[in-house]
């Protein structure tokens, strides 16, 4: 997590400073400018690391900066009544404005004078980059109207200079911790989202990357799953998704001496263990959705950056009228936002709870996005475990009895902060009863709660490391081994209640682990009033004897002799 490496904190603040200075005070205009940034970075990288690879392997591999390239604006455009000669023309016109890729490297322009950078990366590399996978491709059709607007030659080469130094610090840190390269988008992402008070406010704050982690070692995806999440954000949990089944198929294929992260888990970001046909397979599993342009693009760039080079990441809002999927989904995993209601007249006829809460529609969109024993792994408010409302319950029933609800997992409620003090829980279910089918029999039997205390790190605004790993790795185990004969201690931190319970007149479906937890109170013994009395006396005059005592007449030590003689 950012907040443990004081040196790239630094630099990332730095980074920010810059920007605010040279008049991008904007933060999500800042962080798309500085993801720009670092995806020209990364992706000169990741290029030089795959042909290192290639030529140590002996594979083939054509370099994305391999050959010319031609900007849009001057390729030549056929015409239906062009003779021959007029096409050629064309052609040898629009050869004129060639531009080598090689070029477009950040090792290449990062050593241009500042007037020269500026002009360069605004007119050549920025349009190469949108222009990267093809004029059809989904990346290109989202990047249409994103515009690099640095506007000082002075502020890029000091960002040039300063992401270069991240790099540095990230690449040591990895080397030095043995963990895999990490996010740095995400990374930025949190700390310029940490800046501004309205974080959160329409619910764009990150989910913490253990989070998701423990969410995917629940869930676990397998290759072949088609994964969702309908408010993707920056792709945190298809990475996730990406992540968890890349190192599955790692480890299948013999790799060893994998060690856990700082939280735990066993990630390998390293592709190596994929054919070329699991690539293909993985990266066409993988589907987002958003309503901001601007997260559409950074998530689009933050799978790219990880080797997935054609994201299905697309701008749509999945609760109105114009999204239509049913039915589609293995897996889908969100933290979808808690805040804010939708116009009633855009929700989707199919949805049926009668609420403009997004938080309860988002709920039920994922029922219906998963195909039959699809499971779906997501983040909400407590108060959905147990709202009063009669869209709550109907939820709540529709979980019960139409899915078979696994576990619910409640948060402590620092877990998202500095950007909200929410108190949230993970709904972990899978899908049985299609909307329309006719039930022969509720779907679920019992439903495994735990309640976590804490997630190895610190519950306050700066959610520093602690030591170990909080909860995360006994969720992970006791969830996988979790038996209705045995999980049955009410005192504990899990346990299981029967659906019968959940679904009597008592407890009408209520879902907060309070509700059948048994508290346990410990008998405490205090000393006599007298005993305490005495202490507080010798505490404020040390030994004195009884006779001096009575010459007391003023102030605390009177008060507290009075009130000895008044208990006797």
């Amino acid at each position: 997590m950012l907040q443990n490496n004081p040196e790239l904190k630094n630099k990332i603040d730095q980074l920010w400073n810059k920007f605010w200075s040279g008049g991008i005070s904007n933060p999500l205009t800042a962080i798309e400018q500085i993801t720009y940034l670092l995806f020209m970075k990364r992706l000169d990288e990741l290029d030089q690391k795959k042909q290192a690879d290639a030529e140590f392997t002996g594979e083939k591999y054509t370099s994305k900066f391999e050959g010319k390239w031609i900007p849009p604006e001057y390729r030549a455009k056929a015409r239906e009544d062009d003779t021959q000669k007029e096409t050629d023309k064309r052609h040898a016109d629009a050869r004129m404005y060639e531009i080598e890729k090689r070029t477009l490297r950040w090792s290449e322009f990062k050593h241009m004078q500042a007037e020269d950078m500026l002009q360069h990366v605004q007119g050549k590399v920025f349009p190469f980059l949108k222009d990267l996978n093809g004029a059809e491709s989904n990346f290109t059709h989202h990047m249409k109207n994103a515009v690099f607007i640095i506007p000082k030659p002075a502020l890029l080469v000091e960002a040039v200079k300063t992401i270069d130094e991240i790099f540095e610090v990230m690449e040591r840190d990895s080397r030095e911790n043995g963990q895999a390269f990490q996010d740095i988008q995400g990374d930025v992402y949190e700390m310029l989202l940490s800046e501004i008070a309205t974080a959160g406010k329409n619910g764009q704050f990150r989910t913490p990357r253990h989070i998701i982690k423990l969410m995917a070692d629940l869930v676990q995806p397998q290759l072949g799953h088609k994964i969702a999440d309908p408010a993707c954000g920056s792709g945190g949990f298809l990475l996730g998704a990406y992540q968890y089944i890349v190192t599955q198929l790692a480890i299948k294929a013999g790799t060893t001496n994998l060690t856990p992260d700082e939280d735990g888990f066993v990630r390998t970001s390293v592709a190596a263990a994929l054919t070329e046909k699991a690539q293909a397979i993985l990266s066409s599993s993988l589907w987002g959705y958003d309503i901001d342009a601007t997260m559409v693009r950074l998530g689009l760039m933050n799978l790219m950056m990880h080797g997935i080079d054609e994201p299905h990441i697309d701008y749509k809002d999945t609760l109105s009228k114009s999204y239509t999927e049913e039915a589609e989904y293995n897996i889908v995993m969100a933290n979808p936002p808690f805040t804010g209601s939708i116009d009633k007249g855009d929700i989707n006829e199919n949805l049926q709870l009668g609420t403009t809460k997004t938080e309860l529609l988002f709920v039920e969109n994922i029922y219906r996005l998963l195909k039959k024993g699809g499971t779906a792994c997501v983040i909400v408010p407590q108060g959905v475990l147990f709202g009063s409302g009669g869209a709550f319950k109907t939820l709540r029933q529709l979980l019960v009895e139409r899915c078979d609800l696994k576990a619910v997992v409640t948060l402590p409620s620092g877990v998202f902060k500095p950007y909200a003090g929410v108190s949230t829980a993970i709904l972990l279910f899978t899908k049985v009863w299609g909307a329309k089918d006719k039930m022969t029999q509720p779907a679920t039997e019992n439903v495994w709660f735990y309640e976590m205390a804490a997630d190895g790190y610190s519950l306050d605004d700066k959610r520093s490391k602690q030591d170990g790993n909080g909860d995360l790795q006994d969720i992970i185990a006791m969830y996988h081994a979790r038996n209705p004969a045995t999980d049955t201690d009410r005192t504990a931190k899990y346990f299981m209640v029967p659906r019968t319970e959940i679904a009597d007149e008592k407890n009408n479906y209520d879902l907060s682990i309070s509700r059948y937890k048994t508290d346990v109170f410990e008998e405490v013994h205090y000393d006599a009033p007298g005993v305490i009395l005495d202490r507080l006396i010798q505490a404020e005059v040390g030994d004195v004897d009884e006779v001096e005592l009575v010459k007391v007449r003023s102030g605390i030590v009177r008060e507290l002799l009075e009130l000895r003689e008044l208990i006797g």
